[in-house]
């Protein structure tokens, strides 16, 4: 029996009303969700640590998630795992007409592939095939930000370049620096946004992730800080305000030694 049919057998057998497990029966795709956003985060994490036998693993844990939501709906009457497989087939070869359609062995640049990506897209929408992702205030921010932004760019509303991009960034950080001097949290809240805003614009401009390069801020200040505590540790130093320049000079040594 292939692997795949095994996982949807066994995912058949927790969800079986008589012999199956209480708590996969009691379970809906809402009540799942949080452990499906888990899985890819954790998948995020062996990617980026470059565990091969880990992503591997994570793989399995979110394809069981895909699984256990195309079961229920099946339940429910809406579609099943087989359906889920074949709109995802067809939309990718909506989206590859380089590949499976008419311009299939032309030479195609990158740019042209973006364009032919995003008018498939586009096509989608008018057609009622897919929601329009804009739209969804329970998108990740950072997401939802270059969502927004991809869309305007499509009718225009775009900067040329990033050089704009990056005056704009700073004169954000002008109002945000006024928005704090004036202590409004209102207005500090807003210009915080704006920044974060731009931010996501530049990122996109540079073809750049802007949540994975978070990831990898995130992921590089733990390292640091870890060396930072380890060496006030073994220099019997207190972890505290007082000592904040003593800090900075390890975190200026964290730089160098760690990656």
């Amino acid at each position: 029996m292939p692997a795949i049919e095994s996982l949807l057998e066994v995912m058949r057998d927790l969800r079986d009303p008589d012999y199956g497990c209480p708590w996969d029966l009691c379970q809906t795709s809402a009540s799942i969700a949080p452990y499906t956003l888990d899985e890819t985060h954790e998948l995020l994490d062996a990617i980026e640590r470059n565990d091969i036998d880990n992503i591997r693993e994570e793989l399995g844990d979110l394809l069981f998630n895909v699984v256990f939501h195309a079961r229920i709906a099946e339940e429910q009457g809406h579609f099943n795992f087989d359906d889920v497989a074949r709109g995802i087939t067809e939309k990718m070869q909506r989206r590859h007409p380089h590949v499976f359609g008419e311009l299939r062995g032309q030479d195609i640049s990158r740019e042209e592939l973006s364009q032919l990506w995003q008018t498939a897209k586009a096509a989608e929408k008018s057609s009622g095939s897919k929601s329009d992702t804009s739209d969804s205030t329970s998108l990740p921010a950072i997401y939802r930000a270059c969502q927004l932004q991809k869309d305007a760019a499509i009718v225009g509303f775009d900067w040329p370049n990033i050089n704009p991009v990056l005056d704009k960034l700073e004169e954000e950080l002008a109002e945000l620096r006024q928005a704090y001097t004036a202590g409004d949290t209102e207005s500090i809240s807003d210009e915080v946004g704006d920044v974060m805003f731009v931010c996501v614009n530049i990122a996109r401009h540079a073809k750049i992730n802007a949540e994975m390069s978070l990831r990898h801020t995130n992921l590089k200040f733990e390292r640091r800080f870890a060396y930072v505590c380890e060496q006030m540790e073994a220099a019997g130093i207190p972890m505290e305000q007082g000592q904040l320049e003593q800090m900075e000079a390890f975190w200026q040594q964290a730089k160098s030694v760690v990656d």
